[in-house]
């Protein structure tokens, strides 16, 4: 089993917790005070160059202080691309991205799957799913995630993790991507499923505690550590809910903060009811968060109630599930027509006054799920007016993978 030594409150370790509990990895956490004390448990001289955190690996390798790259190289999660061009290009690996890799491989076409963070996306941090067709009991995002990259493995479908795509461009009738890392990814059709980044809360010093008591989502691997604690959820959707019920399971009281006068507004109405019976959770409508502070770590929270009055609540805890923004900065130079939000527009949204965008090269209308550039399309979260459902975005992966067909016929 994998070993993770560090201390409870660095961001770092977090970051790395986060990690492995969204690539359903499994592995032991072990608390450390200091660098000195993980040297000693560990058999190594105190004077060395080991820094927390530290990640030794089922067959003895000691990573000392690794990037969140190195954790997946070392789980042989991070691979080079195996062909020089492919028949379809998905960017993002949430729950639109994996439909779309498991149809487009079962169907023939030469598919690979980047994602630059854990497989799994948004939803692979989201506790448990229960509205999602054929799970009664319901499912942790990370375990659905697992599930669709195995199955999508099965297939055929070459998965890059940790690697992003900085920069689109459209020629020769195919994309071609400059990555991150200096690499290049050529395909003749291309699905964007990269979703929505969590939204920040924009209030001062936010950055300084991201992984030191300010978490963004439903805070699946750091629930277990709050146990006796009181903790904060700032939202009103059902990320949100799933967060304060996963939440409650562990920690002394949960405090969520909603900026509505009602959760009926946004959430499901199976989840206000447990919500609501729930005796260690409190709900404070319109209301929300003003203010951080504390050391190296979050000590307290300033809380704006509904009369305009302050005051500051001791917590080492803050959980943000406030919605996102799409991940869309890679199409800023490119012809592909975005929203006064950021979100791709496709299909026929692209029409304005009966009339197509001036980029349109073809005779023929855009098809339901295609941007602005012919054989580019967009599924899930990070399209234009989407519905933010899980079986929603595996749909339009399915979907997307018919049109990508289509357009790969037409040349």
């Amino acid at each position: 089993m994998i070993c993770l030594y560090g201390r409870l409150d660095d961001a770092r370790g977090y970051e790395i917790r986060d990690f492995l509990k969204r690539s359903v990895v499994e592995f032991k956490w072990i608390e450390m005070s200091s660098d000195e004390d993980c040297a000693q448990q560990l058999g190594l001289p105190a004077t060395g160059n080991l820094r927390l955190p530290v990640l030794v690996t089922p067959d003895g390798t000691l990573l000392s202080a690794p990037t969140l790259k190195d954790v997946a190289a070392a789980l042989g999660f991070v691979t080079n691309p195996r062909l020089r061009e492919y028949d379809v290009s998905i960017y993002g690996a949430g729950p639109a991205g994996l439909s779309a890799a498991v149809y487009a491989a079962s169907e023939g076409l030469k598919t690979v799957l980047i994602e630059r963070g854990a497989v799994g996306g948004q939803a692979g941090t989201t506790s448990m799913i229960e509205n999602y067709l054929g799970f009664p009991e319901g499912i942790a995002g990370a375990d659905l995630a697992e599930r669709a990259r195995q199955q999508a493995l099965k297939f055929g479908v070459e998965i890059l993790v940790m690697r992003e795509g900085v920069k689109a461009e459209f020629r020769d009738g195919k994309i071609w991507v400059d990555l991150a890392d200096g690499g290049e990814m050529i395909a003749r059709s291309n699905i964007c499923a990269t979703g929505v980044d969590w939204r920040r809360l924009g209030v001062e010093r936010e950055a300084d505690f991201l992984g030191g008591g300010v978490y963004y989502g439903a805070g699946a691997s750091e629930a277990p550590y709050c146990s006796g604690e009181h903790v904060f959820v700032v939202g009103g959707g059902n990320s949100a809910g799933q967060a304060v019920m996963h939440l409650a399971e562990h920690a002394a009281k949960v405090s969520m903060l909603v900026r509505n006068h009602a959760l009926s507004t946004s959430m499901s109405s199976y989840l206000i009811d447990r919500i609501k019976s729930t005796p260690n959770v409190e709900v404070r409508y319109c209301s929300e968060i003003s203010g951080l502070d504390g050391d190296e770590t979050l000590r307290k929270v300033a809380v704006t109630s509904p009369d305009g009055t302050v005051s500051w609540e001791d917590t080492g805890r803050l959980f943000v599930a406030i919605g996102g923004v799409p991940h869309t900065e890679w199409a800023k130079d490119t012809l592909i027509v975005r929203d006064s939000a950021g979100y791709l527009v496709t299909g026929s949204d692209l029409i304005t006054e009966g009339k197509l965008p001036d980029c349109w090269p073809l005779e023929r209308a855009p098809y339901y799920l295609e941007t602005s550039v012919p054989g580019s399309f967009a599924a899930g979260d990070v399209r234009h007016r989407s519905i933010k459902r899980v079986a929603t975005a595996v749909g339009e992966g399915a979907m997307a993978v018919s049109f990508v067909h289509r357009f790969l016929e037409e040349g």
